[in-house]
Parts: C-alpha cells; sequence; structure tokens
C-alpha cells in the first residue's frame, strides 16, 4: 500500500470548521509570547543572531550550548539529518509522524518501516528494530498512536554506530516529562523538540535538536545560514524562561483533563474503539467506514485527521486533537448522530 508521507492535517481544515486536525494547543501564542516576538520586529534589518537564544534554551534543559541546534521547526531538524548521515539501513518505527521518512526518502535513502500494531497497543518491542540498523526514527510519545514509550525501551535502541533519533515534539505536552531522553548520556542520540504544539507557533517555525557536540556539528554542518528568524529567536526565548515553563506545566495538567473527558465521551460512542493509553494532545480512533464519517464530519463543522497517511494504519483510523470540555461534548453529539 502506497501512503502519502507529505499529507498533514493542517490541510484538512477549512473556514467555518472546527479545527480537530491540528495538533496545536487552542487559545496560543498568549500575549506574553505575543508581546516577545512583536517587539523583534524592530531587529529586522539585521541578521539574526543566535547567542542569547541557544543560551536561553540551554539554560532551560541543563545542557551546554554546544550540545543544541535550534532549527526552523522540527521539520527541518529531519531534513538535516538526511543530509549530515548516509545509513547503510535507515529505520522508521511506525505508525509516526511521516516527516522524517519523506526527508530521508528525499534525500535518496531507502527507509525500511517497523510497524506497531494496534492489538499490542502500538507500545514498542526494542527488539523488533533490526541489529544492522544504523539509523532509526522513532516519536516519543508518537503522533498519531498518543503512546508514550518507557524510556527504557528507547535506551535500548542505542548501539556503537547507530545514530538513534528520538522526536520530543510533544513531550511538553506530558506532565513531568517523565519518559524524555534529551540530555540523557546515550551515544549517538539526537532528541528533536518543537515550540509549535504548546505556543501556537507553527507559523513561525522554530524547535531545536539535542545531541552529542560532535553529531550537533555535523547537523550543523548542512545547515543554511541564518536559519532561524529573528522573531522566532524571540520566541524560543520567552518560551525558556521561568513565567513559559510554569505556564506549560499547568497547560499539561490541562491537557490531561481535557484528554480524560474526550476519551470517557467516546467510550459511550459504540462502534469507536481505542488502543494503547495515550499520553499526547491527540487520540487514535478506530471506525468501520472512517472516511465516510469524515466527510459527514466536516458537513457537521469539524475538521479531522485521516488516518490512512499513516504507514500502518489503514481507511477505518482517524486522528482527533484534545480540546476544551465544551467542543469536545459537541463533537462527540456530532458522532455519535452520524454513527446512528
Amino acid at each position: 500500500m502506497d501512503f502519502d508521507l507529505n499529507h498533514h492535517g493542517d490541510v484538512e481544515v477549512g473556514e467555518g470548521l472546527v479545527d480537530l486536525a491540528v495538533n496545536v494547543r487552542t487559545g496560543t501564542p498568549p500575549q506574553w509570547l505575543l508581546d516577545a516576538v512583536t517587539a523583534s520586529l524592530t531587529d529586522l534589518a539585521a541578521y539574526p543572531r543566535q547567542d542569547a537564544a541557544m543560551a536561553a534554551v540551554a539554560a532551560r534543559h541543563g545542557l551546554s550550548p554546544d550540545k543544541l541546534l535550534l532549527t526552523a521547526g522540527a521539520a527541518e531538524a529531519f531534513v538535516l539529518i538526511a543530509r549530515a548521515f548516509q545509513p547503510r539501513r535507515a529505520v522508521v518505527v511506525h505508525p509516526q509522524f511521516t516527516e522524517p521518512e519523506a526527508a530521508l526518502r528525499s534525500a535518496g535513502h531507502s527507509v525500511d518501516r517497523v510497524i506497531l500494531t494496534a492489538e499490542k497497543g502500538f507500545r514498542l518491542d526494542p527488539a523488533v528494530v533490526p541489529d544492522d540498523a544504523d539509523l532509526v526514527v522513532i516519536g516519543n510519545p508518537t503522533n498519531p498512536t498518543s503512546v508514550l514509550h518507557a524510556a527504557a525501551d528507547l535506551r535500548a535502541l542505542a548501539k556503537p554506530g547507530r545514530v538513534l533519533v528520538v522526536d520530543e515534539a510533544f513531550m511538553d505536552a506530558v506532565p513531568g516529562e517523565p519518559e524524555s531522553v534529551l540530555g540523557a548520556e546515550i551515544p549517538g542520540l539526537v532528541v528533536i523538540r518543537s515550540l509549535t504544539k504548546t505556543w501556537g507557533l507553527a507559523g513561525l517555525r522554530v524547535g531545536y535538536l539535542v545531541a552529542e557536540p560532535g553529531l550537533v556539528a555535523r547537523l550543523a554542518a548542512v545547515q543554511p545560514h541564518w536559519p532561524v528568524s529573528t522573531p522566532a529567536l524571540a520566541a524560543a526565548i520567552a518560551c525558556s524562561n521561568e513565567q513559559a515553563m510554569i505556564a506549560a506545566a499547568a497547560a499539561a495538567q490541562e491537557l490531561d483533563r481535557q484528554r480524560a473527558h474526550l476519551v470517557a465521551g467516546l467510550a459511550e460512542v459504540d462502534g469507536v474503539s481505542t488502543y494503547g493509553v495515550a499520553r499526547g494532545p491527540f487520540l487514535l480512533l478506530r471506525l468501520d467506514g472512517a472516511a465516510a464519517v469524515r466527510t459527514a464530519l466536516r458537513d457537521g463543522g469539524f475538521a479531522v485527521r485521516r488516518g490512512d497517511t499513516f504507514p500502518g494504519l489503514g481507511p477505518d483510523w482517524l486522528r482527533i486533537a484534545v480540546r476544551p470540555e465544551a467542543t469536545t461534548d459537541l463533537f462527540v453529539k456530532t458522532l455519535r448522530d452520524i454513527l446512528g
């Protein structure tokens, strides 16, 4: 089966539709973040200088700046990985965000897929990853399954001569980030983070990766000059201070409550199944005739993410973003009406 690796949730959204297709937190960016970005606009005549932003993000994680590389969103990080490394056998663990595989294939690399199954709750078994894979990519928590893998299982994937890429774009949506491996002393580890999801900065394009200095240097060598704009650097600084960290922790707790409300509501809808334990800001659903249901939901005012573009899934899957309780209640009612 062919999969459209370049399909993303933003194309599902349309005028007048409630957006359940894109995993960006509602009500963002907050005003204090908008103020920081706006204040930077007086500096647009100068080329961007990353020093302050690098120091702020590194301090937020207790790292030295030489272990950090700022990127134009997490998507650029995947392109850099595809350019910097020449893997003999690249493996992407699916279902997951399709951009890493798309970037690898675009750079001319062949890619093998390891498929995690719904019947096993989309949980990672490190033993299923081939021993000879020298580049492995996995998301945590994984988009679109919302499953949070154990840090111990991710550590088990590391081995000499292997680059292990862990996409933690949604990790700050998990209270306490208990399974994060960012900053861990794991040879070959590259951790990717995004400021898009929690802070609503998809249009600004800002993220970063963390790795040992030698790997950072290799990735920086294939990155264009001035990749991160001045407003994006200002956002990185603002999102790394103590105020932002407190706000992000509160948002993660609120997300947990909102997701529990969504799960409870869907449990009352006949014909809808979920698999595994969801920990991200979205939920993966399985139901018969999902393509027709998605069309009916659009007619009812809701945009949701189709699941059949993710390797390992098929036409009976939909991804739903977690939203405040009132929106969830209306969505669940609409879905129940559609399913009869």
